[in-house]
């Protein structure tokens, strides 16, 4: 579990794309979340020297070495920044896109954006499996994609914000919850607004054949 102290240290740095991997940062790798580096150096595999980044992620209790050179094409990158998890709480508020594509294919979509690794992406699919508007239950399949994108967001949530996972888990679950009654409200504005002007025209009738 990320800790609310290193959260504290997170948000307050500010990591560019060009920035150097350190022992000690906090990082994330597309299909695994986030991970901490514990050592970087050349290590011998196979008969030959590789200088390697060695990751650990406490959660799942696994370690991941990164050859240096590969490090940013295997997507590997430091935490967001406090501006782009802004961007992301304002994707979880947004509606729903609406997909006419048969489920096989939605999910593979959706598992792609999980493990690419972009936080906007994985938010989107938080925010286009959130349980329908109009109140039907998602299927298995669409609760599994669900949990396994808010779970990745929430990891990278808690450390930028300088919270714990499950109080992520929480907010990033109210934000959602929040945009849909917003969207509801606006739907529902939308008809009254519709009903009201299509009704003007019958009354002026009316009063025309008295």
């Amino acid at each position: 579990m990320v800790s609310a102290a290193f959260g504290a240290t997170a948000a307050q740095a500010k990591p560019r794309d060009g920035d150097p991997f350190r022992v000690g940062d906090y990082v994330v790798y597309p299909t695994h979340g986030v991970g901490k580096i514990d050592k970087i150096g050349a290590e011998e595999i196979g008969g030959h020297k590789l200088e390697l980044i060695t990751i650990s992620f406490d959660e799942n209790k696994m370690t991941l070495r990164v050859p240096v050179a590969q490090a940013r094409v295997t997507g590997l990158r430091k935490l967001a920044t406090p501006e782009v998890m802004a961007q992301v709480m304002t994707i979880l508020a947004g509606r729903p896109r609406a997909s006419r594509l048969m489920w096989a294919k939605r999910a593979q979509e959706f598992q792609a954006k999980i493990n690419s690794g972009d936080l906007k992406a994985v938010a989107e699919v938080c925010r286009d499996l959130q349980s329908a508007a109009n109140g039907s239950a998602p299927s298995y399949s669409q609760r599994n994609l669900f949990e396994l994108a808010i779970d990745r967001l929430a990891g990278e949530f808690a450390g930028v914000v300088g919270t714990d996972k499950a109080d992520a888990i929480v907010k990033l679950t109210q934000t959602l919850v929040d945009g849909r009654a917003a969207d509801t409200a606006r739907t529902d504005r939308g008809k009254e607004e519709t009903e009201a002007k299509s009704a003007v025209p019958t009354v002026l009738l009316e009063q025309a054949t008295v």
